[in-house]
């Protein structure tokens, strides 16, 4: 009876060993190729290929980390089982090549399931934040959009540029209808083409030229505004209304228009970049009545870091007579 009980006594502990390390073995066997796979897929694949749509690339990727992390897991799996810290379950502990061959691929195809699954979280978690970003920048435009018709449509900015057109039509009536029809420009730019979220640079240029015009006949002074675009700007799209708020706030603030060039205004395109400058004197005796009034620079920053995240750079600098802007976008 002794030897029985003594017999089922290491049975069991037989037992329990085996499935210790047979629970090690699924550790190592599945846990870490995966979690490896996992981490790859989510950080570098989605990011760097996937979403950036090369999609042979992120196949290839992914098939190489699924590959490596396969390798690293089967000789940790070796170095334990020959430390003697897990046992060997196949094949009573003979591995030949073959065998080596069929664990690191069905490790691998395990560690390419994980790395799909993580492919489809990351999917659907940017897929949800780009919805919830485009909700705000829905909202954030348009508090931009009736910001700046308040602001471009003012009654005295709209009485006074029309009373303008009124007095040229007496003098020149060429002049007058062709200011009357950027008026009417203008305002069909304002209220009908600054919805999609992108419109091509020509269309913003074209709008920043013909308000410079209309803004031009307050004053007799030929060189009050130096406007240049250098560059090509064919191809290359921009949100509406990403740099006219600047230039508003310059013809808004800047009082004496006897100066010469009181506002310089450029746009450069170079290469991937498009660089928008806007420099405007103002008078220091106004400068409280100035910083008062204006489109808010600040719901300017949060649109631009809304469309632009981490691809744009804004510097906002002012002197004793001179504000400048300074604005870069990346337009990959």
């Amino acid at each position: 009876m002794l030897g029985v009980y003594y017999r089922s006594s290491l049975y069991a502990v037989d037992q329990e060993a085996r499935i210790i390390n047979a629970l090690k073995n699924i550790l190592l066997f599945v846990f870490v190729p995966s979690v490896i796979s996992y981490f790859f897929y989510y950080f570098l694949v989605f990011p760097k290929f996937l979403q950036q749509k090369k999609f042979l690339i992120s196949i290839l990727a992914g098939l190489f980390i699924s590959l490596l992390a396969a390798l690293f897991s089967y000789i940790l799996l070796r170095y334990f089982i020959e430390s003697g810290r897990v046992m060997d379950m196949d094949n009573g502990g003979k591995h030949g090549r073959s065998t080596a061959v069929r664990v690191i691929m069905i490790m691998a195809f395990i560690g390419t399931i994980c790395g799909v699954v993580a492919l489809v979280i990351k999917g659907f978690i940017t897929w949800f934040n780009e919805i919830k970003m485009k909700e705000a920048l829905k909202e954030k435009t348009y508090e931009m959009e009736m910001a700046l018709i308040k602001s471009q449509l003012d009654p005295h900015l709209l009485f006074n540029t029309i009373n303008n057109i009124d007095a040229l039509i007496l003098k020149d009536t060429v002049a007058a209808s062709n200011y009357l029809n950027k008026l009417s420009d203008i305002m069909r730019f304002m209220l009908y083409e600054t919805k999609p979220l992108r419109i091509p640079l020509s269309k913003e240029v074209e709008y920043i030229e013909k308000y410079i015009d209309l803004q031009k006949i307050r004053t007799a002074n030929k060189d009050y505004v130096n406007f240049t675009v250098t560059g090509t700007i064919s191809g290359k799209q921009i949100a509406p209304m990403t740099f006219i708020p600047f230039i508003e706030n310059a013809f808004k603030h800047t009082t004496n228009k006897k100066l010469e060039n009181a506002i310089a205004i450029e746009i450069a395109v170079l290469g991937e970049k498009i660089l928008f400058t806007c420099e405007n004197k103002f008078d220091l005796k106004s400068s409280v009545q100035q910083q008062a009034g204006g489109l808010g620079n600040k719901l300017i920053q949060k649109r631009l870091n809304l469309i632009y995240a981490e691809k744009h750079s804004l510097e906002i600098s002012k002197t004793i007579d001179l504000y400048s802007i300074n604005l870069m976008i990346i337009n990959g």
